[in-house]
């Protein structure tokens, strides 16, 4: 019998091997397929993951302006009360000295009251210039206070302390929050808002719908607009100055003006 050769033993391997692949190619690629859908899965969660992660680096940049933003005007109201304090403390010395010699009839009357003439003006000039909030009442506590310095059957002393708690009553307005409803003239047309006062840092309006909202722009002395992004944070801020909700922090725009400076 006879023997096959090394060559037809080779081009038999060969065959064997071309009719396998073949064979392969011939049926689908069930593996090929699987490792693409892995591959598409992961990417698709990748992507997924990368905007989660953009999403939370946007939040914690948002935050750290706000936060920023705060610190600002905690600096500038810091800076405020500071000077209102000197203020204050000047005017308790200076009522002080002028108490003790009235008391002790050291000055004459004649001297005293243009004095307080002088602190009547300059309060009046302070409040037109002020942030308008319940300017109505302000300029009729100022003009009932021209009123009683006219009126002979008042002791200077007291025209003296009357006086002088109104100047209090102002240093006062700048740390506290307060909420109270007014008209302004909006469009041509009167309508009926809520204010929001904080401090003298801000003093904003929203209509009693609830879809207008505004602030008071002390270089301009007029009221602007805003937009609808503010409308939330304004009626939060109205419900914490009417201590419905626990005090929180809020986005209000902050134009300083020449007094808060």
């Amino acid at each position: 019998m006879r023997r096959p050769d090394r060559r037809s033993f080779c081009r038999l391997r060969s065959l064997g091997l071309a009719l396998g692949l073949m064979a392969f190619m011939a049926q689908p690629s069930f593996a090929a397929e699987q490792v693409i859908k892995v591959e598409e899965s992961t990417l698709q969660q990748g992507q997924a993951a990368q905007g989660r992660v953009d999403a939370m680096a946007d939040e914690a940049a948002k935050l750290l302006r706000q936060y920023q933003e705060v610190q600002r005007q905690r600096e500038s109201l810091a800076v405020y009360n500071d000077n209102l304090e000197k203020m204050i403390s000047s005017q308790e010395k200076e009522k002080a000295s002028l108490q003790r010699q009235i008391e002790n009839i050291q000055v004459t009357q004649r001297e005293i009251v243009p004095f307080m003439l002088r602190m009547l003006a300059a309060l009046d000039g302070f409040v037109d210039r002020d942030v308008p909030f319940i300017y109505p009442e302000r300029k009729a506590r100022i003009e009932g206070l021209h009123a009683l310095m006219d009126r002979a059957d008042v002791a200077v002393s007291e025209k003296f302390r009357q006086i002088m708690e109104s100047y209090q009553s102002e240093a006062d307005y700048g740390r506290t929050i307060e909420t109270y409803q007014g008209e302004l003239t909006l469009g041509g047309e009167v309508r009926s808002v809520e204010f929001l006062r904080i401090g003298r840092l801000a003093l904003v309006y929203q209509t009693l719908d609830r879809r207008e909202s505004g602030y008071w722009h002390p270089h301009k002395r007029a009221w602007e607009p805003l937009d609808k992004s503010y409308h939330g944070a304004i009626r939060q801020g109205i419900r914490i100055a009417n201590r419905q909700v626990a005090p929180d922090l809020i986005r209000v725009p902050v134009v300083l003006s020449e007094v808060t400076r």
